[in-house]
């Protein structure tokens, strides 16, 4: 009988991560968003933060399995690099949208960022779609044209891919233009461009990207508290000395879900940028640990994916295509990237910025965007173990 029966398949191990942490989600912005008033006899109720939550959380699931059972190759049918294929649009798109939000009485602005752009009810953030757009747009030219890797010219168009955005983003959201710019240098690397390439812009990006944190006097100020941060604990230094308490009186097992303190008004952004403080606070060093390794699972899953784990011994199709490969490693990087600098920035290991927790932190679009993006390591992992296994149980799952 079918080994696979009985052994945890990846995709059966990415979906365990994926809704644990959308799980761990709903109760964490749950309790973060809970205040002393909302709090009743028996406990307390549910909050319209935690209702929102739980439905985007039922949303990301449903587009995680709607992208997970589609077939990935979709985005390539036209692998000439051309309008013809999907991927040039959704960039241009989320190009056009990223200028949008620039624009004065066009984006919408939350606690001094303008950042959002307001379509009817819902309100949509482009750096999130920009993340992946770059991801998938520099997967699709570096499997399918090899010039990039030959000649500097073609390099620095690949690197325009990757600038665009970024310097779009920067202007109001430093940290994600990082984390942009980050990820789409691992996957050039990971995509065998010349190092020599890399090192003759190296400095040149270091250089813009120090010039952006000097000119904005709050990135500066940001940069010298985390230096020493209760030198300054009721201004630029109050969020990490808030989220430091709340790593220091979690302990162990924590004050137990729903008995944190920091969270009722002492710890800004508690179900966002510093959830992670709410999780060490209320669920202590275990649920701190179990969060890591759910996004630890997430990053094997997809070293596995990219190694062709599932396709077995026999090689070829989906296990030796390099748009697959490249797109399962820049969509894991991005997430276990982004979900290590929001550890970073609650644990004080780097200086503040506003990065939400991935599946985790409350959001809207940015959930759903990740949720989707996880979907198509999903698909490759699906279509490994079909190619694997024809005529077995995978075919028919």
């Amino acid at each position: 009988m079918d080994a696979s029966i009985y052994s945890l398949r990846l995709r059966d191990l990415l979906v365990l991560c994926v809704m644990s942490l959308l799980l761990l989600g709903v109760l964490m912005v749950q309790s973060a968003s809970t205040r002393l008033e909302s709090i009743s006899g028996d406990g307390w109720d549910w909050t319209s933060t935690g209702v929102k939550q739980m439905l985007l959380g039922v949303g990301a699931l449903v587009v995680f399995f709607a992208v997970g059972f589609s077939d990935y190759r979709v985005l390539v049918r036209k692998p000439a690099l051309s309008w013809g294929n999907p991927l040039c649009w959704f960039y241009a798109i989320t190009v056009l949208l990223c200028v949008a939000t620039l624009i004065p009485g066009v984006g919408h602005s939350v606690n001094g960022a303008r950042r959002w752009l307001v379509l009817g009810p819902v309100q949509v953030q482009p750096s999130e779609l920009a993340k992946w757009s770059v991801i998938l747009v520099l997967a699709w030219v570096l499997a399918y044209d090899a010039r990039v890797r030959e000649k500097f010219g073609r390099f620095l168009l690949l690197c325009a891919v990757v600038a665009v955005p970024a310097l779009l983003i920067v202007v109001q959201d430093f940290g994600t233009a990082a984390l942009v710019g980050l990820a789409g240098l691992l996957v050039m690397l990971v995509g065998r461009v010349k190092l020599w390439h890399v090192g003759v812009l190296l400095p040149l990006v270091l250089g813009l990207a120090a010039w952006f944190v000097m000119h904005k006097a709050y990135r500066l100020r940001r940069m010298t508290s985390f230096m020493n941060p209760f030198e300054d604990s009721r201004g630029e230094g109050y969020h990490m000395v808030q989220s430091l308490l709340s790593f220091s009186s979690g302990g162990v097992l924590g004050k137990g879900l729903g008995n944190g303190v920091q969270k009722l008004g002492y710890l800004p952004e508690d179900t966002t940028d510093f959830i992670f403080a709410v999780v060490c606070e209320e669920l202590g060093l275990f649920g701190a640990l179990l969060t890591i390794v759910l996004f630890l699972g997430i990053g094997f899953v997809g070293w596995q994916v990219i190694k062709g784990k599932e396709a077995g011994s026999g090689g070829g199709g989906v296990a030796s295509d390099p748009f697959a490969r490249l797109m399962v490693f820049g969509v894991t990087v991005m997430v276990s990237l982004q979900a290590l600098i929001n550890v970073a920035v609650a644990t004080v290991s780097v200086p503040t910025k506003g990065m939400s927790l991935p599946l985790v932190s409350a959001g809207g679009s940015g959930l759903l965007i990740t949720a989707g993006a996880l979907g198509l390591v999903y698909s490759v992992a699906r279509l490994q173990e079909r190619e694997a296994d024809p005529v077995g149980l995978a075919a028919v799952v």
